[in-house]
């Protein structure tokens, strides 16, 4: 049976080259998320094992306001330069101990006059401590000495443009400021930057000023041992001599510390490249399925005659299941291969959009190999074992007949499809409707595989009435009404063939109708609730939200027929304990007269320094009321009370939590990251936007809009999620093109005499190609109709879910469906392209004579 089974698959090797291309491509992921979250982990340990090579022990106080990943930017609390003296002063073993100041936020304009970007790496302004065994000064620049002289790094003075001698201005708390550039530095091994990281180094106090806010105060403290001293020693004087207040590391430590949280952010990328080679394997399962049922029904005869002959059951499985395991084995070693190479690419890739990130050698962690070889054996025998199991029942006396066994009635596929499906449905109503209890990912998840796979059980039912329909388009022709019967004489393979296509493009269409959704109901709730002709506003490109100078708003509203402005900030704090975004306005009663709040108790017209507003939903979670007393922790400095004196019905335009303007000083961001401007009635928005965008100039990273550009704007941003997202779920369609390929040449080869009769009784060449043709293009667009309705249905889900978030209207991409099908129907008639040629050439006396 071995030998048998070893021939039988050598016979059929090109057969299986497109079952294993699905395997290739699914494992191809997997290795590949593996392969390059595995080489930039190392490199990041490389870069901050670098960065922190020279220091022994750093020291920095807790934060005020501890954030996670998701909330924002964490601001370091600043150290008072005292602290810095006591460790001098007060702890034996210090050979060396400097205040430092290295916060982000320091954003260089190009000589082009615009801000140098970065996606990912901080831009930080530090103060300039020197030369060191790390950082180097590069010939022909010096040290800042004076206040308006800085120095950068190698890195950014190139993507700047810039070069000593240039006056440059440098964005930082503080509005624009101009600095002659007497200096540009780079690191040991000729290397221009570290990760990626934009520098600007001033002199302390101006580092102190513009990155902190105050004088004599540092973000951390460096400490170097004396000889004979360990970094684990000097850590536990170091922490007894300062407290609890403060964080004590050893430079070995905070190395490891700043690294693990960049790959927490890589973490969650490789769960995205996993998820999608989920979506390819289970693609591909649908087509080692159809491929495999297709091998068996063509071998019939042959396994029936081995069953004859003295073949059990088992040993029919098996030799089944060997013919999956050899190519789940190869194709999962080719797959293995090509993501060693996706994970190498995507890792340079990567170190390049990252500014330079200096890669560490290409590694294969054993959960690539493990995963590849794993997944892709797994996914392989699991498709072809059904189709296995219904070749060790071909009964033996199948061998002396003309004919394989015909396909069982439907019934038992159905009623299994339905249960199915409801099981999806169930948990995707606990998931999408709160009740899955902190499991709300797993089990929407869970839902949305089990409605996939209910679905394509139910498929071959659907099949019949609507592939009739769809055929009927094409009956005008003797071919077309050929290919209509044969795109509907085999519901199963139909179904299998279809439901492949069906699984990527239901994705796609469901993530395009959240999306869309989302923007259009953003669109819709900003038209409605803005009562501001302008808006001024920047596009983030990093971690923090770009700001302008406050005396822009005052100008502005000496602007003729500007009616209110107001500037808006925002900063995550500490509000009664509990961690809550806040913001600010410079005209509190722009929440009534631009924002449309209304005040659901006190006033919020107006607001004290020592008063705050609350959003009613955030009132009563917190048992807040008009008269409550509220303590509050800012990014910086010291917490204080504030009187509730108002409380506004929530919006989704409304912040949590309103202080008053005076409290912008301790935000992580002191200065307004909106401006809104309110126009009188009769007033041209275009004659008033060319003032305030030369109000502007200083603040090269905001611009002045209309409110539909604004609204425009600020939606565009999903546009890049979908992008990718439909890139991404392209390969799963990709690999169901494969799967219509497959069947069609396998249906072709399956019915080579049939095709020969029919050439033999005057269909011709061309006629033949046609019918293939319509075949392919019958079955292709099943499949996206299909896809098209059950993402529909699923997004629509998703948005009911949602309304409590602000998604509140329903926009189906009809463009975009339309477009689908359309693409369903060219990937149809490409699809049938081999398989068509293939046809038309076969010899009419030979396929009458093939058995």
């Amino acid at each position: 049976m071995f030998r048998a089974t070893m021939k039988s698959l050598l016979a059929r090797k090109v057969r299986l080259v497109l079952s294993g291309l699905a395997v290739v491509l699914g494992v191809m992921f997997v290795s590949g998320a593996f392969v390059l979250t595995d080489t930039l982990g190392r490199s990041f340990d490389a870069v901050f094992a670098d960065g922190f090579s020279d220091i022994d022990v750093t020291v920095s106080a807790k934060p005020k306001v501890a954030l996670n990943e998701t909330e924002g930017e964490q601001v370091a609390a600043p150290l008072p330069a005292s602290a810095v003296e006591r460790v001098r002063r007060d702890v034996s073993g210090v050979a060396e101990a400097e205040g430092v100041v290295s916060a982000d936020g320091a954003r260089l304009i190009g000589s082009n006059g615009k801000v140098v970007t970065s996606f990912g790496p901080p831009q930080l302004g530090e103060n300039w401590l020197g030369e060191t065994d790390l950082v180097q000064l590069r010939p022909g620049g010096r040290e800042p000495r004076a206040d308006d002289e800085i120095v950068v790094n190698a890195g950014l003075a190139q993507a700047a443009n810039v070069k000593v001698g240039d006056r440059v201005g440098v964005l930082t708390l503080v509005p624009k400021k101009e600095f002659t550039l007497v200096g540009v530095f780079g690191y040991s091994g000729g290397r221009d930057s570290i990760g990626g990281v934009n520098q600007v180094g001033f002199t302390t106090p101006v580092a102190q000023r513009l990155m902190l806010g105050k004088p004599d105060v540092f973000t951390s403290i460096t400490v170097r041992a004396a000889d004979g001293v360990t970094p684990q020693r000097l850590r536990d004087d170091v922490a007894a001599a300062l407290g609890a207040d403060y964080v004590v590391k050893t430079g070995e430590q905070a190395a490891a510390d700043q690294a693990a949280g960049l790959k927490q952010g890589l973490d969650f990328f490789n769960k995205v490249l996993l998820g999608f080679a989920a979506v390819a394997l289970l693609v591909g399962t649908f087509l080692i399925l159809n491929t495999f049922s297709i091998i068996v029904a063509q071998r019939t005869r042959e396994l029936a005659l081995m069953r004859a002959l003295g073949a059990s059951g088992r040993q029919i499985v098996g030799s089944v299941v060997l013919e999956a395991v050899a190519v789940g084995l190869i194709a999962s070693l080719l797959g293995l291969a090509a993501g060693i190479g996706v994970g190498a690419l995507l890792a340079y890739l990567f170190g390049k959009l990252a500014g330079g990130l200096t890669l560490a050698g290409l590694g294969v962690p054993p959960a690539a190999v493990i995963g590849a070889l794993g997944v892709g054996l797994l996914i392989t025998v699991v498709a072809a074992l059904l189709p296995a199991i219904r070749a060790a029942r071909i009964p033996p006396i199948a061998a002396m007949q003309d004919v394989a066994n015909p396909d069982r009635p439907l019934t038992k596929v159905t009623v299994a499809g339905s249960l199915v499906t409801a099981v999806g449905a169930v948990l995707l109503f606990l998931g999408l409707d709160g009740h899955a209890r902190g499991n709300t990912l797993a089990v929407i998840l869970s839902g949305v595989l089990f409605a996939f796979i209910g679905v394509a059980l139910l498929t071959p039912v659907i099949s019949r009435p609507v592939v009739a329909l769809l055929g009927s388009i094409f009956a005008w022709s003797v071919p077309g009404r050929l290919g209509r019967l044969n795109s509907g004489r085999n519901p199963r393979r139909t179904a299998i063939t279809a439901a492949a296509l069906m699984v990527g493009i239901a994705l796609v269409t469901g993530v395009t109708v959240i999306l869309d959704s989302a923007k259009g109901s953003i669109g819709a709730l900003a038209e409605d609730r803005i009562k501001a002709e302008l808006v001024i506003a920047g596009a983030q490109s990093g971690p923090r939200s770009p700001s302008f100078d406050p005396a822009v708003l005052t100008e502005a509203a000496k602007i003729p027929g500007v009616q209110l402005v107001d500037g808006e900030y925002g900063d995550m704090a500490m509000v009664g304990g509990k961690r809550t975004w806040v913001g600010a306005a410079s005209d509190v009663s722009a929440l009534e007269r631009i924002f449309g709040a209304r005040a659901a108790a006190g006033d919020i017209g107006r607001l004290g320094p020592d008063q705050m507003l609350f959003s009613s939903d955030t009132a009563k979670s917190r048992n807040v009321s008009v008269g409550s007393q509220v303590t509050v922790q800012l990014t910086r400095g010291e917490a204080r009370t504030f009187t509730v004196s108002g409380i506004y019905e929530s919006s989704q335009l409304t912040n949590p939590v309103m202080l008053p303007v005076e409290a912008t000083k301790d935000f992580a961001i002191p200065q307004p990251t909106q401006g809104f401007v309110q126009l009188a009635p009769g007033t041209r928005v275009a004659d008033v936007q060319p003032q305030v965008e030369r109000l502007l100039a200083d603040s090269p990273e905001v611009s002045v809009a209309d409110r539909a550009a604004f609204i425009k704007q600020q939606t565009s941003m999903l546009d890049t999620p979908l992008q990718m997202i439909q890139i991404l779920l392209a390969l799963a369609i990709v690999i169901a093109v494969l799967g219509i390929v497959n069947t069609l040449a396998l249906s072709v080869l399956e019915r080579t005499r049939e095709l020969g009769l029919l050439r033999a009784i005057g269909l011709r060449r061309a006629q033949t190609m046609r019918m293939i043709t319509v075949e392919a293009v019958v079955i292709s667009v099943f499949g996206a109709l299909l896809g098209v309705a059950v993402g529909t249905g699923l997004g629509a889900a998703v948005v009911r879910a949602l309304r409590d978030e602000g998604i509140t209207d329903l926009h189906l991409p009809w463009t975009q469906m339309a477009v689908m099908l359309g693409l369903a129907a060219l990937v149809g008639v490409a699809a049938a392209v081999v398989p068509a040629i293939r046809a038309a050439r076969i010899n009419v006396l030979g396929a009458i004579a093939h058995e």
